[in-house]
């Protein structure tokens, strides 16, 4: 009769603990459990084969990104293997490392007769050019002609000796009519070059600061206008754009100068 009553009695302490939240049995003695070894990690549960469900594959690595593009030495590579002027055309057309080619309305490549004596290097297309998708059409352009007609000499006149050859440094309009930044002149330069070799004039003619920093590796045209320079083995003579002087009517008569001079090299016979 004792022990049955130690029992229930020992039952209802029992329930009574469970009620608590007691649900695992204690030692005599606490626990150090800093003093323990961590408990290993557990692996994920598997997926029970009931539930009829794939264990998800891991995520592919990351792609390695793209190596970097060296747009001069592909500009140079592509400007080599033009033999005529129609292929180099093509050639930068097809150019797409340069960010202004996604702007631009146009590729403006050139415009003339590539068999003239003078060859005539820009800036970039303002926004008749791009438009239209020849150089130097806008009222500069107007103003160029007009300049060159003083000297009798025409970007149509089919003879080598009237004649002239227009391109720029770039062949798509930067936004906003900005400057082309330095990055942009490299990477485009290695069809300049090529476009000279190509055609072959006998003079080159710079038409204000960025065909002079592209060319001559420097700038400041109001200290270089009417000074013969020599690049790519031709002599060059930088002038003031047009647009300058539309800007600057009185610097017309320095131009006028660099007209003449330009005329006399020309008769006398050009010597690099």
């Amino acid at each position: 009769m004792e022990s049955a009553v130690e029992y229930w009695t020992a039952r209802a302490w029992l329930e009574w603990q469970v009620e608590l939240g007691a649900d695992e049995a204690m030692l005599d003695a606490p626990i150090d459990r800093y003093a323990l070894d961590p408990e290993p990690a557990r692996p994920a549960p598997a997926i029970p084969a009931a539930t009829g469900e794939r264990a998800r594959p891991a995520p592919p690595p990351p792609p390695e990104p793209a190596p970097a593009i060296d747009a001069p030495a592909e500009a140079a590579r592509l400007a080599a293997s033009a033999k005529t002027v129609e292929e180099l055309a093509e050639a930068m057309a097809a150019f797409d490392l340069c960010e202004l080619k996604k702007g631009a309305r146009n590729f403006v490549f050139a415009d003339g007769n590539p068999a003239a004596r003078v060859m005539i290097i820009g800036e970039a297309p303002g926004r008749d050019e791009d438009l239209e998708g020849r150089p130097f059409v806008g009222r500069a352009g107007q103003l160029l002609d007009r300049m060159f007609a003083a000297i009798d000499m025409s970007r149509d006149h089919p003879s080598s000796q009237q004649g002239l050859y227009i391109t720029n440094v770039m062949p798509w309009r930067p936004p906003s009519n900005r400057t082309p930044d330095a990055a942009e002149i490299a990477m485009m330069l290695p069809f300049l070059k090529r476009h000279v070799k190509i055609v072959a004039p006998d003079v080159i003619v710079l038409m204000g600061n960025t065909p002079c920093q592209a060319v001559l590796g420097r700038s400041g045209i109001t200290r270089m206008r009417g000074n013969w320079a020599e690049a790519f083995g031709k002599p060059v003579l930088p002038m003031f754009h047009p647009a300058y002087l539309l800007r600057t009517p009185a610097a017309k008569r320095e131009t006028w100068a660099d007209l003449l001079a330009l005329q006399a090299r020309l008769r006398e016979g050009v010597s690099p």
